[in-house]
């Protein structure tokens, strides 16, 4: 069977092109891949190469198929897994897989990094047996394509919060979580990942009492506060704040006032910024743990942490690189359930052919997340600005209307009109 695919050769070489993929083994499975979010990991990977972790081969020699944030339907099944899965199935994938390579190197495969035939950015992909033996192929119910492609980055957000611990005086024991009805701030914290933060933080069962969210952008902080209310954080128990600390001369003075003259049990930090990281630092109290989200492209980033409070304090850091197959496994049935809506994440669409140009520029592109549908040849395009092209092109015009019944965010109705018309790769 042919594929078209986006396929990295080297720094910011990404192709899209049509190929033949092998037939598959008894221990794999043939997927039709319908959508696929972009993420910032994939812009990475684009500017190191071969230098990349999880990159496999040569990729002269043996391009992969990028992109890893992808959600479609099972074609066919090998004879192995013919218990197991079935064909005509919807599907999502957990692409953390941590299978170790052969080489001994401690390189971690991951589809949309380390194989030739499987990555998001494809019409159709060959699903290969490491990821059905990790667990990692995972049902998905839902009545639509983009939720299962944003299953992934929520269960990074889900991994963080798990992975946060804290400690009790003469025990060695750590208590892994938030501390549940404590105080957390989410610095930075309305882009894509932070408002996805935000969400599970009033919606999942271990809540803070106070949720203090900072950001610079004063546009940002009113969409995020329009999405992500205080009535609905005050609904369920938690006191939503939102901070714009720009032209703040000490934004640490106020964020302490703002919790009731105490430091933080949480912060995160969702911007790789040293006066960022520094100012999560100084708002920790005791025990308090700071979870480093955001991951840097510069290998030499680094920040002052104060050990003295590491020592007397109790101070904890963390860093945490997308969740694990439990993690995506909850972020699955919370989305299912109507627990968790991160639609807002999305911000703009397009199709196979804007993949590449987006991977390589995505620092530069404002707004969330960049949803594509693999099968289809669209130019990357905000959902803000479909009103304005829908004046020239009757297709904006009509998803405009549509997403203006939601709150301008994207929705099943939307994706639908937009598989059913816009134009084939």
């Amino acid at each position: 069977m042919k594929t078209k695919a986006v396929r990295i050769y080297g720094v910011n070489d990404l192709r899209l092109e049509e190929f033949d993929l092998p037939e598959i083994q008894e221990d794999e499975i043939l997927a039709k891949v319908v959508s696929d979010s972009i993420c910032m990991s994939s812009h990475k990977l684009a500017m190191q190469g071969e230098k990349h972790k999880r990159v496999r081969y040569d990729l002269t020699k043996k391009p992969s198929i990028i992109g890893h944030e992808f959600c479609g339907v099972i074609e066919k099944v090998g004879k192995k897994w013919a218990g197991a899965f079935k064909a005509g199935s919807k599907f999502a994938i957990q692409p953390a897989l941590n299978y170790p390579g052969p080489d001994g190197a401690g390189t971690l495969w991951a589809p949309g990094y380390s194989f030739e035939y499987i990555g998001g950015d494809a019409t159709y992909i060959v699903i290969p047996r490491e990821v059905m033996e990790m667990g990692c192929l995972l049902d998905y119910p839902g009545d639509n394509y983009y939720m299962g492609s944003l299953a992934e980055p929520v269960s990074c957000v889900v991994g963080a919060f798990h992975a946060q611990y804290h400690t009790k005086g003469g025990s060695y024991v750590h208590s892994m979580g938030i501390t549940e009805g404590g105080s957390l701030a989410l610095l930075a914290g309305v882009g894509p990942m932070g408002l996805g933060a935000i969400d599970y933080a009033v919606h999942n069962p271990r809540k803070p009492s106070r949720l203090v969210v900072t950001d610079i952008d004063e546009a940002r902080l009113a969409r995020a506060a329009q999405l992500l209310t205080v009535e609905e954080a005050k609904r369920n128990g938690v006191e939503l704040i939102y901070v714009n600390t720009q032209g703040m001369a000490d934004p640490v003075v106020r964020l302490k006032a703002l919790n009731g003259d105490t430091l933080y049990d949480d912060v995160f930090v969702f911007a790789p910024v040293k006066p960022v990281l520094e100012m999560g630092d100084r708002l920790l109290g005791k025990d308090g743990c700071l979870n480093f989200f955001a991951g840097p492209t510069d290998t030499a980033f680094s920040a002052s942490f104060n050990f003295y409070n590491v020592h007397y304090e109790s101070h904890h850091i963390v860093g945490t690189s997308g969740g694990n197959t439990d993690d995506m496994i909850e972020s699955l049935s919370m989305m299912a359930k109507g627990e968790l809506n991160p639609v807002f994440m999305i911000t703009h669409v397009g199709g196979l052919d804007s993949v590449a140009g987006t991977t390589i520029d995505l620092d530069k592109i404002p707004g969330g997340k960049k949803l594509i549908y693999t099968h289809k040849k669209l130019e990357l395009t905000a959902i803000s600005d479909f009103a304005e092209k829908g004046k020239q092109d009757p297709f904006f015009a009509k998803l405009a209307e549509i997403c203006g019944r939601y709150q301008g965010l994207w929705n099943r109705e939307a994706e639908k009109y937009l598989l059913e018309n816009a134009p084939e790769i």
